[in-house]
């Protein structure tokens, strides 16, 4: 158990992510492709990235130098998943370069201790070759392009989702109120937050004043996670809300069916009344139909990939994809 002891300028200091963090990502998705675990929440990803890794000659590359260093286990390194990419991938992979050999050749024993190996390249890594850490930087921007990058609008959407699950939560409650809405994945019991986090263990992180900042991730699965350095700035990365309906993976004429659906009064007033955030519940009222109803016409709106639908506890709250967005700007919207 992870119990993370907060005082009240630490509650003052924390903060959600404006958006999932691209290298907290990759390294996350690198832990999917190296267990069944959690598959089935990202099965179509885990198809598409396969085929797009080894059509584009990157396969081998991630398997015998990404993973090995970025591996599934109580411990891979900080070094990774910088603050700095809070910015975007390119001040994320700046910060990496700019990591001193000798943090980065800790890290990297770290490593080999808990594995009980590394590969030569990165052995050359951590002994500051240069042109190993370029070929490091290089293969981390082409695995995000390959296969981050072409999921990223539904990464975010789900992100989006979730944000406005933990908004409605600050508004009624504040900070405190945000660190309850993550039950049961943590217990707040102020001023303590308890965390079942991946990499086991009774640990107790201080915050002494800094805040945490909480990222949500697409890839983690079941459990947060943290960084392993304590003195680093404090973070919480936890999976998005187990409640996420995404929009359904349908054939072409079901797609069609679904847009087809889609025409009529009450679904735009939906979708418009979504632009917001709105319930299920809440819908019904605006619109003067039944709760039903409602559920009915937000179905055909996420099978169409418009909007994305969170369950929290006994409500579910609606949000807008950036199709769904998209259309609303559009002239005809």
């Amino acid at each position: 158990m992870l119990r993370i002891h907060f005082t009240d300028a630490d509650l003052a200091r924390t903060t959600l992510a404006d958006s999932p963090d691209p290298l907290w990502e990759l390294v996350m998705s690198l832990h999917r492709l190296q267990t069944r675990q959690g598959r089935a929440k990202v099965a179509d990803w885990h198809t598409a990235a396969r085929r797009d890794l080894a059509a584009s000659g990157l396969a081998a590359d991630v398997k015998n130098r990404l993973i090995p260093i970025a591996p599934r286990s109580r411990y891979f390194p900080d070094f990774l998943t910088p603050a700095e990419a809070a910015g975007g991938l390119d001040a994320g992979l700046d910060a990496i370069a700019a990591l001193p050999r000798r943090e980065l050749d800790h890290q990297l024993g770290r490593v080999a201790a808990h594995s009980g190996r590394l590969p030569g390249w990165a052995r050359a890594l951590g002994e500051g070759e240069p042109r190993a850490r370029r070929e490091l930087l290089g293969l981390l921007r082409g695995y995000h392009r390959t296969v981050l990058e072409p999921r990223w609008e539904r990464i975010t959407a789900d992100a989006d989702a979730d944000r406005a699950v933990r908004a409605r939560a600050v508004l009624s409650g504040g900070t405190a109120g945000l660190l309850r809405s993550f039950a049961p994945m943590m217990r707040w019991e102020p001023p303590v937050l308890h965390v079942a986090y991946i990499g086991g263990g009774d640990i107790d992180m201080h915050l002494q004043g800094r805040g945490l900042r909480l990222i949500p991730s697409y890839f983690c699965w079941l459990k947060p996670v943290a960084l392993a350095d304590h003195d680093l700035p404090p973070v919480l990365v936890y999976p998005l809300h187990n409640g996420v309906s995404r929009p359904s993976a349908l054939g072409p004429g079901r797609a069609e069916e679904a847009l087809g659906a889609l025409l009529g009064t009450t679904r735009a007033a939906i979708l418009f009344a979504v632009a917001d955030g709105a319930t299920t519940g809440e819908l019904a009222a605006r619109l003067s139909i039944s709760p039903a109803a409602a559920s009915h016409h937000t179905r055909v709106l996420r099978d169409a990939g418009l909007i994305v639908s969170t369950r929290e506890r006994n409500r579910v709250l609606h949000t807008l994809t950036g199709a769904g967005a998209g259309l609303l700007s559009s002239p005809s919207g």
